[in-house]
């Protein structure tokens, strides 16, 4: 037999039949409200929601129809009305019991999509987070003949559907009705249910109301006529004040036309962490889209808080978080240069309020001006720095130093600042955050301007050494020092140097830093990780202790004749030159103060019988 036989010998598979997903109602409703929404707040937005899509709906057919929204709430109950395109029979059972199905994407709607608040068809779910069951009355203007039909749902996933006569719905437009779940009257209460909807609907283009009190609050504090400049200022920081709580120190205006975004950035009036992310208020088509929008600005722009109006920009599928595209890309970099814009033009105008804005929020603009060297340019007349002529600026700073010197640890510059400052060397503190980057990219900004990083070995070359004669001759000092000191990785030198009161200068760098941090671990290490660690040793140059031979003390010092005194007197030397740079101590530095200050209250106490 043939395989062609064989095979058509073998039974034909029987058809498969299809199968639906079946939906647990009340484990979707658990989803939404404790993993999709953040609170059962939303249930209002969502309740808006479809009303304002309604009425938008109707208006794209009937561009004259009554735009009219009405909030009811009373006794644990609400009612939202409005006059929008309203539903059939076959309506309901196609969109309102269909989970996932919007009318958004009705036909003859998909082309007017972006009109609608609403894209993803959950809607009305929403309301089962605060209410056991859910009345719809609603009438097609569409179909004018079609009767009026109330659907009512419950959360165990069931619904009827009926018709009603004409006189329980006369005109188009949907009512819905809902009534608390136990322990969710708050939710309803008319207080509540007001303040939701002024939060959520200050900017929708209708009239939206809470029984007779007006929500709606147009046009947007930023688009509002004013007097002048002066009191549009005013106007604009008691809004601020309203909804974030500061009165800003500045308004920048956001508008990004082809974004469809229209806005304001306020200033904070105080220093905030570069780390701290910011909560931008977004209203997508007027209504309240989220008040913690996050990825709205660039990160260097933490120095603002946000509230604009977008038409343009797509919300995750909660509705409370702005999804990232390209779009939102786009609009993140084009509010960025309205803040640059805004920043550039204080410089050039307004030297007063910028300098005011620098001394709280110089962090924000440094790091800015690290990856953006126009801005660079233009705030190097004004970005303060600490250097040892005082807090300047770069610009300043390289005017008056031919070689602009830097540190890149605020501990390195401790250990310099005085040395050099009385040396005539000229040291920018670059330990701060954004700093040592900037400085290094003084010379793309300002040609010809040099710029070197300041290390112990320069620091050294800089001092006065001392007459040969003089350190030949403290030969023996400086022997009993270094042996005192040489455990702890550090050499001990001599040099000259002003100002005369210090007596001793603790110098090193990173790489003496790196090998002393690869030797103590070694020391503390196990045979197998100090011989891995051992092989790691590097030729790095060792800390060093700088003596200064003009100063007093240390010549006292170098002329005592036990070398045991010498030792101890050197370990007090080298604490204090710890202390002074504010350098963290190791364990065994704390146990070198310990023991040289004991030393020498038992030298202090020890009388010539050596008897205390």
């Amino acid at each position: 037999m043939d395989s062609q036989t064989s095979q058509a010998s073998q039974p034909s598979p029987s058809p498969q039949s299809p199968h639906t997903f079946q939906v647990d109602l009340r484990g979707l409703v658990d989803l939404l409200s404790h993993h999709l929404y953040s609170s059962p707040k939303v249930y209002l937005r969502e309740l808006l929601q479809n009303a304002v899509d309604a009425v938008t709906a109707r208006r794209a057919d009937e561009p004259g129809a009554p735009a009219r929204v009405r909030l009811y709430a009373e006794g644990g109950a609400l009612r939202v009305e409005d006059t929008g395109v309203g539903l059939t029979e076959a309506d309901v059972h196609s969109l309102l019991a269909t989970i996932g199905r919007s009318s958004k994407r009705a036909e003859g709607l998909e082309e007017a999509r972006s009109d609608f608040l609403g894209q993803f068809g959950i809607g009305l779910l929403a309301c089962f987070v605060v209410a056991e069951r859910i009345r719809v009355v609603s009438r097609s203007a569409r179909t004018p003949g079609a009767p009026p039909v109330e659907w009512t749902a419950s959360d165990d996933g069931s619904y009827t559907v009926r018709t009603l006569p004409d006189a329980e719905r006369p005109e188009p437009g949907t009512t819905v009705h809902l009534v608390a779940r136990a322990g969710a009257a708050e939710w309803l209460a008319p207080g509540r249910v007001a303040e939701l909807a002024r939060d959520f609907g200050s900017l929708l283009p209708y009239d939206v109301r809470v029984g007779d009190e007006a929500v709606t609050d147009l046009p947007a504090p930023w688009d509002r006529p004013y007097p002048g400049p002066a009191a549009r200022r005013v106007a604009l920081a008691r809004h601020c004040n309203d909804l974030f709580g500061f009165t800003p120190l500045d308004t920048i205006d956001l508008s990004v036309p082809l974004a469809g975004i229209r806005g304001v950035a306020y200033v904070l009036p105080s220093a905030v962490s570069p780390a701290q992310r910011a909560g931008h208020r977004v209203h997508l088509k007027g209504m309240l889209l989220t008040e913690r929008a996050e990825q709205l600005l660039p990160d260097w722009a933490f120095f603002v808080r946000c509230v604009l109006d977008t038409d343009s920009l797509r919300p995750t599928a909660s509705r409370e978080a702005l999804y990232e595209d390209d779009t939102l890309a786009g609009v993140r970099e084009a509010l960025g240069e309205r803040i640059r814009a805004w920043l550039t033009g204080l410089a050039a105008g307004d030297p007063e309020r910028l300098a005011a804005f620098l001394a709280v929020h110089h962090l924000g603009v440094k790091s800015l001006a690290r990856h953006d060297r126009e801005m660079l340019r233009t705030m190097l007349p004004w970005l303060p720095f600490e250097t040892t002529d005082g807090r300047l600026s770069l610009e300043e700073f390289a005017q008056r130093h031919p070689v602009v010197h830097f540190t890149r640890t605020v501990e390195e510059y401790r250990q310099v600042a005085p040395i050099a400052s009385a040396q005539g060397i000229g040291v920018i503190n670059g330990g701060y955050t954004y700093d040592s980057e900037l400085v290094q990219a003084l010379p793309s900004v300002r040609p010809g301007t040099v710029v070197a990083e300041l290390d112990a070995e320069t620091v050294t070359a800089h001092l006065d050494a001392v007459d040969p004669a003089e350190e030949l001759a403290l030969s023996g000092f400086l022997a009993a020092a270094r042996a005192r000191l040489d455990p702890l990785g550090c050499d001990v030198v001599l040099r000259s140097f002003h100002p005369l009161s210090v007596p001793a200068l603790h110098l090193d760098d990173r790489d003496a830093r790196h090998e002393q941090a690869r030797a103590d671990a070694e020391a503390q290490a196990d045979d197998l990780w100090a011989g891995i660690l051992g092989s790691l040793r590097g030729s790095a140059p060792r800390a060093r202790l700088v003596l200064n031979h003009l100063n007093p003390l240390v010549r006292r010092i170098s002329a005592l004749p036990d070398p045991e005194l010498i030792g101890t007197a050197t370990e007090s030397l080298y604490g204090q030159a710890l202390l002074m740079a504010q350098r963290p101590l190791r364990p065994a530095d704390s146990a070198l103060l310990n023991r040289a200050f004991i030393g020498l209250l038992e030298w202090a106490t020890h009388s010539e019988d050596g008897q205390a």
